[in-house]
């Protein structure tokens, strides 16, 4: 487990030793390569490191674990949960979880783009013939990545923890190989250099933290992918393997920048002698393809949880194994993010122009978790006052790099934020227009007691007829449609309600509520986590293994399938109306997400307003 960890967790972060101590020493606001300075810097980056991944991730935020899963979504589903958050203040978390998610997507498409093109840049040192056609061969490799996202993962990631384990003993290599020609550079453990670069430098420091805030970013997989491999695995793969690599090749970096600073272009490449800097080309090229397909993992699987949660209209989603629920597949996401990873290359067009860009996405969502987890601690787990001031602490720090990293907003960094604004309003656009529709519908709904004594002569037609319905109450209207244009009844009735808690995954005792309203008519309300994917024939089935009759090849689906016409009223404004009535559209079929036979579903229509 701890294997398998280290190859999908700790990719993102494992690789930015490519680019991370590059940006202090090289471009526009470099820093001289003098002893002060990358002892300096070498020191801010250590307990940079200690702090947000160490203490933060690893000891703090490891424990809102939400029936063992992670993730943004998951800990706003918690504090929401452990709160009992209501009105306004519900509103605000749930607003924090929706751009915690945005910020995610957006972290998407920088990842892939700056890990494989930061790899691919070492032609220009190993191959300096290739130098030019960086940029094609950049975009070939990631091309390639996106177009085997639908056969799966499965076989190539068994790969993935070895190549990894061999990455970060060679980055071990390389560093210690430079750290034996200046044993020295290890003095840069002491904080008190950080502190002399801090007094030396002035507010320009804020311009050296940006670049060392790359250290961290993947900081906020681990805490993602926790549900994957649990917090003891995560942890043990930290410890012992990754942050001595991590560091052993920084202290190697900067023990090379001491003897020579002209080596500030590209340090990590520089570490190898000229025979192999080819093959580590290679070696982090594939290392970089790990970390990118990590989090596009990451990203399907928070669509999905946005999806159930009721952020985003419902799209295809592929199951990719039979054995591995996890490992799924979804289209529109691994399209619209190869669109946008190639726009990125192709307008920034280097690592560092795209690093500008990284830090405003990366430490804002830290910002966001951090502070959940203050919530969760002050209201969910009890914490005294005085508990709560090292999460503070952790807050100002966090605080004071995205202050850092704000600096980059003219240089890049306004592209994540522009992104995440416009899948926030996507959100809230949706949400708010499915509530609007959800009030419609339940408007059209007669209540169960009057329609029960109106039907008492219609006639009955052998087998089982179920609605599913939006809301658990009352009837609904693809029933009262079904019976004004057909007639008749069947002869058992079961109207089903899906709902979705805020929590991974439903314990089976708490899966289903079966009532058995007479006259053949029964109500079921099945619960699922914003983990889990919906499966109505197999409810129906747990519901006949407690008494309730059902036989599928005597079934029959009946859908709702309504239309937003967009109206001028109180519901929202004029183009967000229109907006919502586009998404609704572009919805994918609930026959397909509700895994429905399509031979015994019918579809009924109505129109609703908004």
């Amino acid at each position: 487990m701890v294997v398998a960890a280290i190859g999908v967790v700790f990719g993102d972060i494992g690789t930015s030793p490519l680019y991370a101590l590059r940006e202090c020493f090289n471009g526009e606001y470099a820093l001289e390569a003098t002893r002060a300075n990358v002892l300096g810097v070498l020191s801010l980056l250590v307990w940079s490191m200690t702090l947000v991944v160490s203490i933060k991730y690893l000891a703090l935020i490891l424990r809102a674990d939400n029936r063992g899963e992670g993730g943004i979504l998951a800990l706003m589903a918690l504090a929401l949960q452990k709160s009992a958050a209501k009105g306004r203040r519900r509103r605000v978390l749930i607003l924090v979880g929706m751009a915690g998610a945005a910020l995610f997507f957006a972290d998407g498409l920088i990842t892939p783009a700056i890990s494989v093109l930061s790899a691919i840049e070492g032609l220009s040192v190993a191959a300096p013939g290739f130098g030019n056609h960086q940029l094609p061969i950049a975009i070939a490799v990631i091309v390639g990545l996106f177009v085997v996202q639908e056969r799966g993962t499965e076989r190539v990631a068994a790969w993935f923890g070895p190549i990894m384990l061999i990455w970060f003993a060679v980055m071990a290599l390389l560093g210690l190989m430079h750290i034996a020609d200046d044993p020295n550079i290890f003095a840069a453990i002491d904080p008190r250099w950080a502190i002399d670069l801090a007094m030396r430098h002035g507010s320009h420091t804020l311009v050296i933290m940006g670049a060392v805030f790359l250290v961290m970013t993947g900081g906020e997989a681990l805490y993602a992918d926790m549900g994957h491999f649990g917090r003891r695995s995560i942890r043990i793969g930290w410890f012992s393997v990754v942050m001595p690599a991590i560091l052993l090749n920084y202290f190697g970096q900067g023990a090379l920048l001491l003897s020579d600073p002209s080596a500030a272009a590209h340090p990590f490449y520089g570490l190898a002698p000229k025979a192999v800097q080819l093959p580590l080309v290679v070696l982090a090229t594939a290392a970089t393809v790990i970390a990118s397909q990590a989090v596009i993992s990451g990203v399907f699987s928070v669509t999905r949880q946005a999806i159930q949660l009721g952020f985003l209209p419902r799209a295809d989603i592929v199951h990719t194994s039979e054995s591995t629920m996890g490992q799924i597949y979804v289209p529109v996401a691994n399209w619209a993010m190869l669109i946008g990873v190639i726009c990125l290359l192709l307008v920034f067009g280097s690592s560092s122009e795209i690093a500008s860009a990284y830090g405003i996405a990366v430490s804002l969502t830290m910002v966001l978790e951090v502070g959940l987890v203050f919530v969760l601690a002050a209201t969910g787990w009890g914490w005294r006052w005085w508990s709560l001031l090292p999460v503070a602490g952790l807050i100002l720090f966090d605080l004071s790099y995205l202050a850092a990293n704000s600096l980059k907003i003219s240089h890049g960094g306004w592209f994540p934020l522009v992104l995440s604004m416009l899948l926030v309003i996507l959100m809230t656009t949706w949400t708010h227009g499915s509530r609007l529709v959800r009030e419609q519908v339940r408007c059209q709904e007669m209540p169960i007691d009057l329609f029960l004594s109106s039907v008492t002569g219609v006639p009955r037609v052998s087998g089982t007829a179920v609605f599913l319905s939006r809301v658990a109450e009352g009837i609904p209207h693809s029933l009262l449609h079904n019976l004004k244009h057909n007639k008749i009844l069947h002869e058992r009735v079961v109207l089903m309600s899906l709902i979705v808690e805020e929590v991974p995954r439903i314990l089976n005792d708490r899966l289903l509520e079966i009532e058995n309203l007479g006259s053949g008519f029964y109500r079921i309300k099945a619960h699922f986590g914003f983990s889990e994917e919906f499966d109505v024939p197999r409810v129906l089935q747990r519901a006949a293994a407690k008494g309730m009759p059902f036989d599928m090849m005597d079934t029959t689906f009946f859908l709702g399938r309504e239309t937003v016409i967009p109206t001028r009223g109180d519901g929202m404004t004029a183009w967000r109306e229109h907006l919502f009535g586009w998404m609704w559209k572009s919805a994918a079929r609930a026959m397909d997400s509700l895994k429905l036979p399509p031979n015994r579903v019918v579809e009924l229509g109505t129109q609703v307003e908004i």
